[in-house]
């Protein structure tokens, strides 16, 4: 029988790299590419099985900013799977960041450079806007239409006797300082990235504590500092081209800067062998590249507690309640 590998945002960045170096371990894998773009999903289905003609590769549309597609999307799922295995809750968006100028110039003279250059702390901010579903973008892109999508999915991720997991793309910019449990949208700061991969820090223990007894795992995972089109977005391209000698001698000096693609999934591949009742969930696991290029990955304790965890947890079934009661009117 065929492990099942679900990877939402799988047609670009950490996603699509993620599902190259998946098939490339294990190419009897069935693979399922959830993504917004149905024609972007489609070719790279095609691209993937042409390397991989032993795999078997489907797709599923679904936009995790729309409640709506997110149902139908479940709905499908349900239809077509008894189980899966794994699921990489990989979909994020940094919408409009901006660069604190002067932020970054006082970093650069200050003791604290590699640290900011590796979290990105302090030096951007994101432009969000609220959806049709009446909820902050960014948070329902990052954070509440995974947890829809998971909730949807429960009788086909627990399991008692053979486990599945759950893997999130979080990131080093998830900071405690920028995340409120009183305003977990974020909906009155101006860092709503940082906020929501804060919040799937969160919500990652707080399954754990309530799914482990019925063989649901979750554990998050930080690709790292990596180029792809969400980083690019960030600086003019001459600049990027500037920074690339700065970014490079950094690297020695510390292991976040891992930079493509490839090196980023190397603690979501790593995740991908392990058995999960041996890992920690308050530990972050990080994808890390040495000054000379070699990839490895360390445990990081997370900035958290358990009660927090729990209360976000919560507040998220009451919004869920909300949200439903909305739909269905």
């Amino acid at each position: 029988m065929r492990t099942v590998v679900l990877v939402t945002g799988a047609s670009s960045g950490i996603g699509l790299a993620l599902c190259k170096r998946l098939l490339a371990e294990e190419d009897e894998l069935h693979l399922c590419l959830a993504c917004r773009n149905t024609d972007k999903a489609e070719a790279v289905r095609a691209a993937l099985l042409t390397a991989h003609p032993t795999a078997e590769v489907t797709t599923v549309q679904v936009d995790v900013s729309n409640l709506q597609s997110v149902l139908r999307a479940s709905t499908e799922l349900k239809q077509r799977f008894q189980r899966l295995d794994h699921v990489y809750l990989n979909a994020g968006i940094m919408p409009n960041p901006r660069l604190n100028i002067k932020a970054l110039f006082a970093g650069l003279f200050s003791r604290k450079v590699i640290h900011m250059f590796s979290t990105a702390e302090g030096l951007l901010t994101q432009d969000d806007k609220i959806t049709a579903d009446g909820l902050q973008e960014v948070f329902e892109t990052n954070v509440f239409g995974h947890f829809i999508l998971i909730r949807e999915l429960e009788p086909l991720l627990c399991h008692s006797d053979h486990p599945s997991r759950l893997i999130w793309t979080s990131s080093r910019n998830a900071k405690k300082s920028n995340f409120s449990p009183e305003d977990f949208q974020h909906s009155k700061g101006q860092e709503p990235y940082s906020s929501s991969k804060y919040a799937t820090d969160l919500l990652s223990v707080a399954l754990n504590r309530n799914f482990n007894q019925r063989g649901l795992y979750s554990s998050v995972v930080c690709p790292g500092v990596v180029l792809t089109n969400l980083t690019y977005g960030i600086l003019p391209p001459f600049i990027w081209t500037l920074l690339m000698p700065i970014v490079w001698l950094l690297r020695f000096f510390t292991n976040a800067f891992t930079m493509t693609p490839y090196n980023g999934t190397e603690a979501l591949v790593w995740l991908f062998h392990q058995k999960p009742e041996s890992l920690n969930p308050l530990s972050k696991y990080m994808s890390s590249t040495s000054g000379f290029g070699s990839n490895y990955v360390i445990a990081q304790k997370m900035d958290l507690d358990e009660d927090t965890a729990e209360k976000f947890y919560q507040n998220l079934l009451e919004l869920e309640k909300h949200i439903r009661a909305t739909i269905q009117k």
